[in-house]
Order: structure tokens, then sequence, then C-alpha cells
């Protein structure tokens, strides 16, 4: 059995968690091992990332940029990868988002992901504005299963 960490920020409204969740279930529907962790509720050790197989990675946007608690570990990766890089690359990744009207982090946000060179992205960037609609969570379903599908090659 594969295994995926969904790795988000979610503080205020619980948009962002809202979205992680969906992206869970859809992972879980496919007999994939899940862990979410919120940021916003304690550090992530990066030494633990080398134990799953995918990731997704959500964050509201905040002023442009994504949120302090995911920047962490972003940081942490890069100091960490510069020692030892096995285990953590090589990952299937998925980005999503909420913003309250901004959505200005799409871009800093992928090409964050993709300087990261953690592996490769699995479909497109999920947008939600304000709470997530039903497309919306169909949409995060779909990239749970995408990224669920990855860890069984």
């Amino acid at each position: 059995m594969g295994s995926l960490i969904v790795l988000y920020h979610s503080q205020e409204f619980g948009n962002t968690l809202a979205m992680a969740e969906a992206i869970a279930e859809g992972a879980k529907a496919s007999g994939v091992e899940v862990t979410l962790i919120n940021t916003n509720e304690k550090r992530f050790d990066v030494e633990q990332f080398r134990n799953f197989d995918a990731v997704a990675f959500g964050s509201p946007d905040y002023w442009g940029y994504i949120a302090g608690g995911l920047k962490v570990f972003v940081d942490d990766f890069y100091i960490a990868r510069k020692s030892n890089r096995q285990g953590l690359i090589d990952k299937p990744y998925g980005l999503f988002y909420s913003h309250g009207g901004g959505g200005t982090v799409l871009r800093p946000f992928e090409d964050l992901f993709n300087l990261m060179r953690i592996g490769s992205k699995v479909g497109k960037t999920i947008e939600s504005y304000g709470k997530p609609d039903n497309s919306v969570l169909k949409e995060c379903h779909e990239l749970g299963r995408q990224l669920a599908e990855t860890t069984k090659r």
C-alpha cells in the first residue's frame, strides 16, 4: 500500500482544510494510507517526509504568498536536501490553495515547488475562492485519486 501526506496550512475559515480532507478521501478510496498535517498546528519534521510516496501541498493565499507554516517546511526541506537528498526527491506532488479574492499566489506557489525539484507535479493546481464548492471538492477528490495511483507504480 502506498502512502500520501497532505501537508497544508488552515487557520481562520477552514477552507484549505476542507480541500485537504477531500484530497485525503480520494486517496483513501484508492487504497492509499493518508496522513494529514496542518502546519498551523505543528511543525512537520522534514525527516519524516522521506517515509511518504507522494505529497499534496495546500495553503491559503496570504498577500500573494504561501502561509508561514508551509514556508517553514520549504526552508527545512532546502536544508535537509543540501545534506542528503535520498528519500526527499522523486515524489509525485499536487498543489491546492484557497483565497478570499486575491488569488495571486498561484504563480509563486507553482514556481516555488517546481524549484524545489521534489518530483513530478500531478494534475493542475486547484483553486478555491472562499469556501470550496462541490466542483472544487470534486477536483480535490480526483487529485487525491491521481496521487494515489502514482504510489502504485
